[in-house]
């Protein structure tokens, strides 16, 4: 596989022929062919390493260990995250780069307390706008996303149109219930929050305890930080 690919632009012709044949393959089998349909340098595969980002990362290093995986750090994880990353890049040997905010928006942030008036905005700055610098080099952007966690992830396909990318949800159509017998069968980490009744992590002073994605922004309409909207 080479290390420079072209950016392609997939027609809705194809992206329709790609659902329909990944529609019929396990999730397994979907990351294989995925290599069979993408160079390897088209493809750019994303980590909260949040609640059970285990299971598509084990996936990930059994197809493809060379496989750049990227973090978006906001400056403001858990310590357990961190600390998870970690245990995960060493567990599955991954390649992880990270991604930051220009360093005065984040300070910005931080002073303001940007989080607390208008989430969107802080969620803008420290996850969007960092991935936004590499994202145009890419044909294909991997998720770990499931349609079970959210109303909008439950109108997702397999392989959509965002803007200039294709993104790519190998998980989407794998139930709770099926992520946790993997989980168990295959004796994942589960993030350490986990057992505290997190069930879905991201930023400190937006992230309590609850069910599936009911503990982000907690008291806030908001589901999702904007980056696969």
């Amino acid at each position: 596989m080479s290390e420079i690919a072209e950016k392609r632009i997939v027609s809705n012709k194809e992206i329709q022929f790609l659902n329909k044949k990944y529609k019929t393959l396990g999730v397994i089998d979907r990351i294989k062919t995925l290599y069979e349909d993408f160079d390897q340098a088209e493809v750019m595969v994303t980590s909260s390493f949040a609640a059970t980002s285990a299971f598509l990362l084990k996936l990930f290093s059994e197809v493809n260990t060379d496989q750049i995986i990227y973090f978006i750090d906001t400056g403001y994880h858990f310590d357990e995250t961190l600390s998870y990353k970690k245990q995960l890049t060493e567990t599955y040997n991954l390649k992880v780069k990270s991604l930051s905010a220009i360093k005065h928006e984040h300070e910005f942030t931080t002073k303001d307390k940007t989080w607390s008036k208008n989430p969107d905005f802080c969620c803008s700055i420290n996850k969007v706008k960092p991935l936004e610098v590499i994202k145009n080099k890419y044909t294909v952007w991997v998720s770990g996303l499931m349609e079970w966690q959210s109303d909008h992830r439950n109108t997702l396909n397999i392989f959509e149109q965002r803007g200039e990318i294709l993104k790519f949800y190998p998980l989407l159509d794998v139930s709770k219930e099926e992520r946790d017998d993997f989980i168990r069968e295959h004796k994942l980490p589960f993030h350490p929050l986990v057992s505290k009744g997190y069930n879905s992590i991201g930023c400190k002073h937006c992230t309590v305890p609850g069910d599936d994605r009911n503990g982000r922004w907690n008291n806030n309409p908001k589901t999702e930080c904007g980056l696969h909207l």
